[in-house]
């Protein structure tokens, strides 16, 4: 298995895309995978509970990390924005162009040394 931490969000969409171009049935209806990614991100947080919160992970439950849920949180973001035909390297620029813009006093900045 290859691995590149280089790879832009474009590079990711064009990877997610290819791999659901091999297959007839295509990308789901974005109802479904809204779906899947409520239930995704469900499994994120029952991770994160057991890392970080009270409950604790029973001895008979699989071995899962965080990192894992994380992926499958941004496999079913991409699939959802390449149905839909979003460029989410722009939707992150966006996003962080209203963080520096309209959000930029809304928490207290650290002190510059």
């Amino acid at each position: 298995m290859t691995v590149n931490a280089d790879k832009s969000m474009r590079q990711l969409q064009q990877e997610v895309d290819r791999h659901i171009g091999q297959f007839k049935e295509g990308y789901f209806a974005p109802m479904e995978m809204l779906a899947r990614m409520t239930e995704e991100l469900g499994e994120l947080a029952r991770e994160v509970n057991h890392v970080y919160g009270p409950k604790k992970k029973k001895e008979t439950e699989a071995e899962k990390l965080i990192e894992e849920e994380m992926g499958d949180v941004l496999f079913v973001l991409i699939c959802m924005a390449n149905s839909m035909d979003i460029d989410l390297q722009k939707a992150h620029d966006g996003v962080m162009e209203k963080f520096r813009t309209r959000d930029k006093d809304r928490w207290t900045r650290k002190e510059e040394q």
